[in-house]
This record gives C-alpha cells, structure tokens and sequence, in this order.
C-alpha cells in the first residue's frame, strides 16, 4: 500500500514530466497502449462519444497479467484518466462519478473558467466526509458505489477509499484532477482559481478553443495565443500547479520542457517505414 499506483503522479513526484496521449475507446487501442512508454493515457469522451460500457472494457484490456505479476505491483504500467463531456459550466457531477467508478484514476474536465466551476470538479472527485474532517474541503459528492474501481485496482474497498481521493491534497491520493484553461475568462479567472481551489492536479491548456475565442483559430504560434498560453504557464508555475500542453511534437517538445511543461501530450502516430522501402523497390520493377 506505500507503492504509487498512478504513474503520471509518480513522474510529478518525481520532478519529471509525464507523457500521456488522447485514446479512442476501444479493445485494440487499449491492448496497444497498455504496452506504450507512456506513463498515461485519456481516453477522450469529450468529442467521442461518451460510452462507459466501452469504457468498461477498455480498462480490461488495458490489465496485462504478465505485467502485474513481473512487477509485483498492482499498479498499472499505464494510468488511465478519461476527458468527460461535461464542461465545467454544466456544473454535472455524474459524469465524473461514473469514470472513476469504472476505475479511472482521474477525471479532466474541459471549459473550466471560475472558482465555482473548479471547486466542482474536485468535490465531484471525492466522497464524503464528516464536518471538521482533515482536508474537508472541497466538500466531497463523489456517490458511494466503489465495487468495480476496487477490484479494478486490486484493493480492498477499505483499502480503495484510502486512495480514492485527490493529488495533491491528499498526499496519498491516487486520483487526478485535471483542469482544462481554454478561454480568455479562464485565464483570467485562473490565479483565482488557484488561489481559492485545493486539489487541482493539473492545468491542461486548451489551445484549440482558446485560440477560436481570441480570434486567431488553431494559429498557436500568434502573439496573442502565445501571451495567453504564456500568462497560464506563469500562473500555475506561482502556485507550483503542473501545467500541461495537448500538441507536442517533434518540433516543439523540447520548447516546452524549456518552459516547463510537465503534463506533455503527444499524438501516437503508426510506422509504415517497410511498405514505403517495399513500395519504392517495387517501382523498379
């Protein structure tokens, strides 16, 4: 029980950045990823549909018996978080409850702008506690249903409800809670958010979205999205809160460890490197 089970807080713990990637939700791409170098993926039901059942099995397949037993943990090689549907100003808790009780190890939630927004996301990630409890706040209303994130994880429902809080509030934690600043009312509101919101794992900037609103649609290299993006890595840098980019690549990962992005996400691509050998000697032919 003194082992992390979650990767990606594992690296943050560490002082090393952790590599994720979006995921579909499907048997193949989590069988594939289970396998990865990465120290996490999300499974991305924001834009896709919202399925839990799929989500279910993906998880599944994501266990690799061989793994556990080689690693005497039962921590997975790769953690697994899910992007929800609902945006921070939808205020809906369900969504969240619904991931984790499948055995996510943490929720990212888009379009957060205020405090009030952001202090719901953390509270729909925990479960409750008494009045006057250590760490009571954010007032946990994560419902009570743990049965399949704990045999997921391989614990003991006593033992799941030591873990299933939030990183880094609860220094034991194993649950993410990710934070996606993608509007100019975000940034804006971003310090305070901070300041006022215990429990945010991470800041995920939304590039996509917060280059629309300013006008300049995914131009990530204009000055505007640039200070913008600049201003969040600064604010969460000041309360020492890991910062994330969706869009690293061959060009621009090593920019971003220089400015200190830690939660970096990168597109798997596939290699067809011998169909192409085999496709230029056959036109020799």
């Amino acid at each position: 029980m003194t082992q992390r089970l979650n990767s990606i807080i594992k690296a943050f713990e560490a002082g090393k950045p952790a590599f994720t990637a979006f995921s579909k939700l499907d048997k193949l791409s989590a069988a594939e990823f289970a396998d990865s170098p990465y120290d996490g993926i999300v499974y991305e039901m924001e834009h896709n549909p919202y399925d839990v059942s799929a989500l279910g099995d993906a998880l599944q397949y994501m266990l690799n018996r061989k793994q556990i037993a080689d690693s005497g943990s039962v921590a997975p090689r790769v953690t697994p978080l899910a992007r929800i549907p609902a945006n921070g100003v939808e205020m809906n808790q369900s969504f969240a409850k619904q991931v984790l009780d499948r055995g996510c190890y943490g929720v990212i939630w888009p379009h957060v702008s205020t405090v009030e927004q952001a202090y719901n996301a953390v509270a729909s990630c925990r479960y409750a506690r008494p009045k006057g409890a250590p760490l009571y706040e954010p007032k946990g209303v994560r419902g009570d249903g743990p049965a399949n994130a704990s045999r997921y994880w391989g614990l003991s429902m006593a033992d799941y409800y030591q873990k299933a809080d939030v990183w880094p509030l609860a220094p034991e934690g194993e649950l993410l809670v990710g934070l996606m600043c993608e509007s100019p009312e975000a940034v804006e509101n971003l310090d305070d958010i901070l300041c006022n919101v215990p429990g945010v794992g991470f800041v995920l900037i939304g590039e996509g979205d917060l280059s629309q609103a300013l006008g300049y649609p995914r131009q990530y290299e204009h000055p505007e999205v640039q200070d913008a993006m600049r201003r969040i890595v600064e604010t969460c840098h000041k309360h020492k809160v890991v910062v994330g980019n969706p869009h690293v690549t061959a060009k621009n990962h090593k920019k971003l460890l220089d400015e200190g992005y830690r939660f970096l996400m990168a597109a798997p691509t596939k290699s067809y490197g011998v169909v192409g050998l085999a496709q230029q000697a056959a036109t020799s032919y």
